[in-house]
């Protein structure tokens, strides 16, 4: 939640007393510190306010009330009616701000599902009983094609940041087509978006564990933080042989639920006083491994869309400089999960926001909400913000 005008103010005083200490000192550091803690936000050194977890519904509060303005949200709302959003949710710490549109209803969640798989592999990672070192022939993920002498070597960890170098057909055809030659590119060495990695990554995560991927979502994700709209029955494996031994894992979820995920990924996996994920796996999810400008394959980066996305381990990480307890913007330390037709699951630590926005293409693939409609969605949400008193 955003500090009232004069606790901004306070804070802002107090950290800009530090840097004219330190100026007066002759310490040169304080020049860069004075340049990182102007954004007016939060302010440096700003204390974390304490998180209102969601129980059966959302704590509905005024935008006003954590720092943003009704008006600007208006504005939002209609621009949203112009566009094929299926609905918006937007959260400061917990705390419900807005909501657009069907938040309950339930569709396919396209490429989001990596990033979820990703929470899930949080406690078996923590736990040892999943060793990310191992290598894709120790774990048994041979394929329809057998692998390359040197795939052999690519580690679960190189699945899990897309840099297998293992260019194996799968049932999706775009990106296959996209990738390189078999054999090109070393393991470890070389980023490329492509579903063989994410596949693979959840037949691993089967083998490991013991678990069925929608057993454990129900069981350690979708129960502990309270779903509201999980329904196991509506998951699906999508089959992808002959091309592919390993399916794809089609996640259906609600905005609503979506949104929790983001909260529970902001909260650094504690939910009301429960330790869902281990500590410190939601920041290891989202430290950058990929910087933007090295996204493959090239008619995918995100950089090129106007926008600086990188990748870390199966979320996308806001490509820039992250120094905790020092702010330097809205988008610092920001990370998303996205789907294909507009699915988002967007987390802005910096101003402890949570987005998560939907499009329902189950029926009608054309229906989509474009990387760039979305960061001018983001925008405009970043707009609404106002660390002065909210008119």
């Amino acid at each position: 939640m955003h500090s009232t005008s004069s606790e901004n103010g306070a804070r802002r005083n107090g950290s800009f007393g530090l840097i004219f200490y330190l100026l007066m000192m002759g310490r040169g550091s304080a020049w860069i510190l004075f340049a990182l803690c102007i954004w007016p936000v939060n302010g440096c050194f700003a204390e974390q306010p304490e998180i209102a977890f969601p129980r059966a519904d959302w704590i509905k509060v005024k935008p006003e009330s954590v720092g943003f303005s009704s008006e600007k949200l208006a504005v939002l709302r209609a621009w949203l009616k112009t566009q094929q959003t299926t609905a918006l949710h937007l959260s400061v710490n917990g705390r419900e701000i807005f909501e657009y549109g069907d938040l309950k209803r339930t569709s396919k969640v396209a490429s989001v599902r990596k990033s979820v798989l990703a929470m899930l592999y949080g406690n078996y990672v923590g736990s040892g009983k999943i060793d990310l070192s191992k290598n894709v022939v120790q774990l048994g993920l041979e394929d329809v094609q057998p692998f390359l002498e040197p795939e052999r070597a690519a580690t679960l960890y190189d699945l899990l940041t897309a840099r297998s170098g293992i260019y194996h057909p799968t049932a999706n055809k775009q990106l296959t087509d996209l990738s390189p030659r078999r054999g090109s590119q070393a393991p470890a060495t070389y980023f490329q978006y492509q579903n063989w990695d994410f596949n693979a990554a959840g037949t691993a995560f089967e083998k490991l564990s013991g678990k069925d991927i929608f057993d454990a979502l129900e069981q350690e994700l979708a129960k502990p933080i309270g779903m509201q709209d999980f329904d196991r029955s509506k998951q699906r494996k999508n089959d992808e042989m002959p091309v592919s031994k390993h399916p794809e894992y089609a996640m259906y979820l609600s905005t609503q639920d979506m949104a929790r995920l983001g909260l529970l990924m902001l909260a650094d996996g504690n939910w009301a006083g429960t330790q869902v994920m281990p500590k410190g796996w939601s920041r290891r999810l989202t430290t950058l491994v990929t910087p933007a400008s090295d996204i493959h394959p090239v008619q995918i980066s995100l950089r090129t869309q106007g926008s600086l996305w990188g990748y870390g381990m199966l979320w996308w990480v806001w490509d820039a400089p992250n120094w905790p307890g020092i702010v330097t913007g809205p988008y610092q330390g920001a990370y998303t999960a996205m789907g294909a037709n507009g699915q988002y699951i967007t987390v802005l630590p910096a101003i402890n926001l949570v987005i998560a926005h939907k499009v329902d293409f189950d029926q009608d693939g054309s229906r989509q909400i474009s990387l760039s409609q979305f960061q001018t969605i983001l925008q405009m949400i970043i707009e609404s913000d106002c660390s002065e008193p909210c008119k």
